[in-house]
């Protein structure tokens, strides 16, 4: 015959495993849970891996977001940049100068003065540099971005910092440990002010 406690304990672990696979289930179904990454690459740690791969979604969506006419200035821009593109001019504008010189038999001069080809050549770069600045637009935008970001993670870093040495500070003098840069941990203590850091630096300039 079992006894109470027995049965109580019986009772007890069969409650903690229905309340384990409650919870696991639960966690399988929830539609909220955090998202899964593929393990990371030999030599970099589970965050760098999950930031990296952030960071990549979060480019593929800006780009797939981007105006039809931002993405045709993009390529054309990719394509100027190119070696095929110096390639074609230079077999483009070569023929037409070698034929416009007479040295291409059979072929009768066009451009004798070359004042298409030098018309064609600036509305071509005209057009370039535009695509170009269109590109460059979007580039500095997205720098924008990222420098805001790097702003902001470097405030919070501070902020912590401060804190953690206002923190490490308080348990020092709690346990009576003296150190030679108590006067510099007042300093450590407090919080920085970007603007003031700013107007600090316009002041500094010549």
């Amino acid at each position: 015959m079992v006894s109470a406690r027995t049965a109580g304990a019986i009772g007890t672990r069969d409650g903690a495993r229905g309340l384990e696979r409650g919870v696991a289930g639960g966690a399988r179904r929830r539609p909220d849970a955090s998202p899964t990454y593929p393990p990371p690459p030999a030599g970099l740690s589970t965050v760098l891996a999950r930031n990296i791969h952030s960071l990549q979604e979060r480019r593929q969506r800006e780009e797939a977001q981007a105006s039809a006419q931002e993405k045709i200035a993009d390529a054309i821009t990719r394509f100027t940049g190119s070696m095929p593109f110096v390639y074609i001019h230079l077999a483009a504008f070569g023929f037409w100068i070698v034929a416009n010189l007479g040295w291409v038999p059979g072929v009768p001069r066009w451009d004798e003065s070359f004042v298409v080809l030098a018309m064609i050549a600036s509305v071509e770069a005209i057009f370039l540099s535009t695509f170009v600045l269109i590109s460059q637009n979007r580039m500095q935008a997205a720098a924008d971005k990222r420098a805001d970001l790097d702003l902001q993670i470097s405030l919070l870093a501070e902020h912590e910092v401060t804190k953690l040495a206002a923190l490490v500070s308080e348990i020092a003098a709690r346990l009576g440990v003296e150190t030679e840069v108590d006067d510099e941990l007042r300093e450590i203590k407090r919080d920085v002010a970007p603007e003031a850091v700013l107007d600090e630096i316009d002041a500094a300039k010549p």
